[in-house]
């Protein structure tokens, strides 16, 4: 297996990709550099454990399809040879053949299940020893991945086996209640399953007066505007700093005109703070 692997700005700079957590990106990158040459790997849940990314981020690589999934746990780059072309006099072929002969090369490259046959071919399925969310339907039909709070809230992704990248959207339960300006112009909205999360992790803090003043800070500052994939370090950065001042208790008292977390207005924004 070779020591150096490249990467196709094709697939890391596209939306679907960028939209990620930046741990769910990261978690990408270290899969992709310990494949074999044709991009399988055997070890994906001790890749994970090895760089402390969480179970969420291998589902999510899943449910956007740039990783299959196979019964047996082994999982596969699905752009793989976009991102790496190793010659055929040089390349170490896989040894898992079996999983192999389940898929098909687009013309661009990326790899594509098959349909299940008669023979009973195998769709990407829940491996029976770890703790993966994906059904396997033997007919082909939509399996759902489901992933915890604390990546991206409540969102369900129906994923097909084998669909491109930007076929599985989120189905959203969510209210954004405020969206940040971002250095492209447009906007990162913020939902209330977020906020609700950043006021457990930051119980000083008065999270929904902080997303207003970052809104004003960013309007002011646009030139030192956050991209899509800054956006969240920004935030949880911000409200970081805030919570080792103290927040709201910075005085020793919270603020008595400030509604607190579990009120019924804490989460409500101004009119002015929706899209």
């Amino acid at each position: 297996m070779a020591d150096r692997r490249m990467f196709a700005k094709t697939i890391i700079d596209s939306d679907a990709f960028l939209d990620m957590p930046v741990s769910t990106q990261v978690l990408y990158f270290h899969l992709s550099m310990r494949a074999d040459d044709e991009g399988f790997i055997n070890s994906p849940k001790k890749i994970q454990r090895m760089i402390g990314c969480s179970d969420d981020d291998m589902k999510l690589l899943i449910a956007k399809s740039f990783v299959i999934l196979f019964e047996t746990g082994i999982i596969v780059i699905k752009h793989w040879k976009i991102h790496n072309y190793i010659r055929k006099d040089r390349i170490n072929e896989t040894i898992y053949k079996e999983e192999r002969s389940s898929l098909f090369e687009k013309s661009n490259g990326a790899y594509t299940l098959k349909n299940p046959d008669e023979n009973g071919i195998a769709a990407p399925c829940q491996p029976i020893d770890n703790h993966m969310s994906v059904t396997c339907q033997p007919n082909g039909s939509i399996g759902k991945v489901r992933l915890g709070k604390d990546s991206i809230g409540k969102v369900r992704l129906d994923i097909l086996p084998g669909a491109e990248t930007s076929a599985a959207e989120p189905e959203t339960e969510q209210v954004i209640v405020i969206a940040l300006p971002l250095l492209d112009k447009t906007e990162h909205p913020i939902t209330e399953s977020q906020i609700k999360g950043w006021c457990e992790l930051y119980p000083a803090v008065d999270v929904m007066q902080e997303i207003r003043k970052m809104r004003g800070w960013l309007e002011a500052n646009p030139k030192r505007g956050k991209t899509k994939a800054g956006i969240l370090r920004f935030i949880t950065g911000w409200l970081a700093k805030e919570q080792d001042k103290g927040g709201r208790y910075r005085n020793g008292k919270p603020e008595s005109n400030q509604p607190q977390y579990g009120d019924p207005d804490y989460y409500k924004c101004d009119p002015g703070d929706s899209l």
